[in-house]
């Protein structure tokens, strides 16, 4: 699908489910990928990820256009348009959009980290587990307020 399909596919939409026009540009973006779709405040422009359509399909890119164009439509009213708004939830429960979009296949793996470190305090044994590696002398237990240990998991990949 080429952006003038796109273009075409969301004004139809916008006037479908909102019964407002879309008078601004929408394109695909293939660097999207930990997102389904973005909306410029600026410029008023939408963005959609095609990896999204090639995975699951016209019915769930169409959801995500309904999201983006939640936040097109409100933003032009100047009424809530952010994810926390409750006109912004309002909306896109009444028009059917997807509050989140799936994870692509593969990418599952990548947002998942292991916890590296561990926090041990030396009065009550209590354990902080982390994924980053922190000073303990610049931090204090939260339950008794001792001294901290780190500790360095032993990581084991499984092939």
């Amino acid at each position: 699908m080429e952006d003038t399909m796109l273009q075409a596919w969301i004004e139809r939409v916008s006037l479908q489910s909102f019964g407002l026009p879309f008078r601004h540009k929408a394109s695909f973006n293939s660097r999207l990928t930990a997102t389904g779709g973005r909306y410029f405040t600026k410029s008023h422009n939408i963005e959609i990820s095609p990896h999204q359509l090639a995975n699951y399909g016209p019915e769930e890119t169409e959801k995500i256009i309904k999201h983006e164009l939640c936040h097109y439509h409100l933003h032009i009213m100047k009424r809530g348009y952010r994810h926390r708004d409750a006109d912004f939830k309002q909306l896109l429960a009444k028009v059917g959009g997807t509050r989140f979009c799936k994870s692509l296949p593969g990418r599952e793996e990548r947002r998942v980290q292991p916890y590296r470190y561990k926090l041990v305090c030396r009065s009550c044994s209590a354990e902080y587990l982390r994924k980053r590696r922190i000073d303990p002398d610049r931090f204090a237990c939260g339950k008794c307020r001792g001294n901290l240990l780190l500790y360095t998991l032993d990581l084991k990949v499984q092939t």
